[in-house]
């Protein structure tokens, strides 16, 4: 069903339910007093201090810090999406989950779903009623349990079976909206999958939402033919086996990603469940978020060939973005001519996990490819392995990762990333004020916490900044937590508390989100509205001030025409935001 869901049913839900009972049914509680304690599910340790409050609905564990409400715990326990927590929470009490209407309507896809695992159905039918088909399979080593638990079908080497089937039942322009028929150029129309093992793509809900073809015969055209991108299809975000992963398994601690269908099939048979595989693209950055929802480790299986390596380092420089505090990234290479299937059935399952168990962390493969055929015992080497190092380790987040990065940079070269931005005739800081400084600016400042406290206890303050603001807002959203928050609540009229924690659960930000939320305010609305504006406004001007600082520092190094016009631009809008006014629009004052 399309809408948002509102804020109101994610209210009276959490109020309707018992915290307890929902942690209680995952983890052993133990009363303490007026609250409960476990054994931490998110760290380990072997004196309990995880705490649960019957009373706050909250939970808190004093050792690694996580706290939140059971909507948050179900995202981070179960590792489950924000709606679909939402939902698991609605089935408990046995309710709904209504949708209202935004500003936007939005596209209902029911019937798309709806004709897509209609094929999965005919496919899997086809494949009962194919013994060359089964065969295969068993000669794969593929059980009927595994067949079963993956969907796997048949599509015969014919021309019009899927449009013969639903005759009658769909129309042509909706299977080839589905990607189950192709057109070609003369405008015939014909099934797009044909003479080919059948793999159902699932999204993290368990729908279908399209396929994946493997041929029997090694000269039979492309060994994996992929649907297209469909309006429920979107290969540079999906994975296939995730779904299957998270039934088979209740916490995953890492995921191993292969190339094709069968890999991901092969492992599972051999009681690998753990594996997905990318839809015949390259690992996206969106790939690597999703596969961080999930797991805190993530293991790349690649060919050992050059064709192998050159995909590694894809997968490396658009994973660099995710890779925040406490997240890992290995590199696995086969040996030549093999792949994850052939290994498996090969050596079986122990010795692949050995394999998995050796694999290379990402970032000593970066440096050792950076360094390769350079003599770091000379000058011009190192320079170059610093030339060469930066603007990967600018890409990573900032955070210890980053701080250790450039670490070993220094280590090797005695370059780091603070020096290249260093004005000339600065001091050089110590390598412990250089990590102070990271870790400070990595934090939100006092003004920016106090303004997140008042969002998230009344979000609508922020829907009520003069536009010129909410502009100057924007602008800084893509370097600035703080800023992304309120233009996203600005950008999303009725989000709600729960659906900002739920956005930001996995980050870093989401602890100091979460710790916000439960202190109380002690300010009415109007007073509230009033301050977060000046607030904000005095936020935009110390971010402008800062932005002006970094540019005289520039000018005095590097000066220009170009320079000196954006510094007077930034000031003529500063001025501008300021005669504009601060006040909320809704508040008294002068008009």
């Amino acid at each position: 069903m399309a809408g948002r869901i509102p804020q109101s049913f994610i209210n009276d839900l959490l109020a309707r339910l018992d915290i307890v009972d929902v942690i209680d049914a995952r983890i052993t509680l133990k009363k303490a007093g007026k609250n409960y304690q476990a054994l931490c599910p998110f760290h380990n340790e072997k004196t309990p201090s995880f705490s649960v409050s019957p009373d706050k609905q909250f939970y808190h564990c004093f050792g690694c810090g996580v706290s939140g409400t059971a909507l948050t715990f179900l995202m981070e326990h179960d590792r489950l999406e924000f709606v679909e927590a939402v939902e698991t929470l609605a089935r408990l009490v046995g309710v709904e989950v209504p949708r209202e209407a935004s500003g936007r309507p939005q596209p209902d896809h029911t019937d798309l779903f709806e004709l897509l695992a209609r094929a999965e159905r005919l496919y899997r039918t086809l494949l009962r009623d194919c013994a060359e088909a089964v065969d295969y399979l068993k000669g794969r080593g593929v059980a009927g349990v595994v067949a079963r638990d993956f969907g796997i079908g048949f599509a015969p080497d014919e021309w019009h079976t899927v449009s013969e089937a639903f005759a009658g039942t769909a129309a042509e322009a909706d299977l080839l909206k589905a990607g189950l028929l192709t057109k070609n150029d003369k405008g015939n129309v014909y099934d797009r999958f044909r003479g080919r093992i059948m793999f159902p793509i699932r999204d993290t809900r368990g729908r279908v939402i399209g396929f994946g073809g493997r041929v029997m015969a090694q000269d039979a055209g492309p060994k994996y033919l992929n649907g297209p991108e469909t309006p429920v299809f979107h290969k540079g975000r999906e994975l296939y086996g995730l779904f299957e992963a998270r039934k088979a398994l209740r916490r995953i601690d890492q995921l191993l990603m292969v190339e094709g269908y069968m890999d991901v099939v092969a492992l599972a048979q051999a009681g690998i469940a753990n594996a997905v595989a990318s839809l015949g693209t390259a690992a996206t950055t969106e790939h690597f978020h999703k596969l961080y929802r999930y797991a805190d480790a993530v293991i790349c299986c690649f060919d050992g060939d050059a064709a192998g390596r050159q995909a590694a380092w894809r997968a490396l420089e658009n994973a660099l973005p995710t890779l925040t505090e406490g997240r890992q990234l290995s590199f696995m290479f086969l040996p030549d001519g093999e792949d994850p299937d052939s290994l498996v059935r090969k050596e079986g399952k122990e010795p692949f996990l050995q394999r998995v168990q050796k694999a290379s962390p990402a970032i000593e493969y970066l440096f050792a490819r950076l360094a390769e055929n350079l003599d770091l015992r000379q000058l011009d080497g190192q320079a170059k392995l610093a030339s060469l190092a930066l603007p990967f380790i600018e890409r990573v987040p900032e955070g210890i990762l980053k701080q250790l990065m450039s670490n070993r940079l220094e280590l090797l070269t005695g370059f780091t990333a603070e020096t290249a931005a260093r004005p000339r005739g600065s001091p050089r800081t110590s390598s412990s004020q250089t990590a102070g400084q990271t870790t400070a600016s990595a934090q939100l400042s006092a003004l920016s916490r106090r303004l997140l406290h008042y969002i998230l206890h009344q979000p609508e303050v922020a829907r009520e900044v003069p536009e010129s603001l909410a502009e100057a807002v924007e602008a800084l959203a893509a370097e600035d937590a703080f800023a992304e928050i309120v233009n996203y609540i600005v950008k999303n009229p009725g989000v709600g508390r729960s659906e900002i924690l739920g956005r930001y659960a996995g980050e870093k930000l989401h602890s100091v989100l979460v710790e916000l939320a439960s202190r109380p305010t002690g300010l009415a609305g109007e007073a509230m509205a009033q301050e977060f504006c000046e607030g904000l406004a005095q936020h935009v001007d110390l971010a402008a001030r800062r932005g002006r600082q970094r540019l005289l520092a520039d000018m005095k190094e590097n000066p220009s025409q170009q320079k000196l016009r954006e510094f007077w631009s930034l000031k003529q809008d500063q001025a501008a935001r300021r005669s504009g006014g601060s006040q909320p629009s809704g508040s008294k004052g002068n008009p």
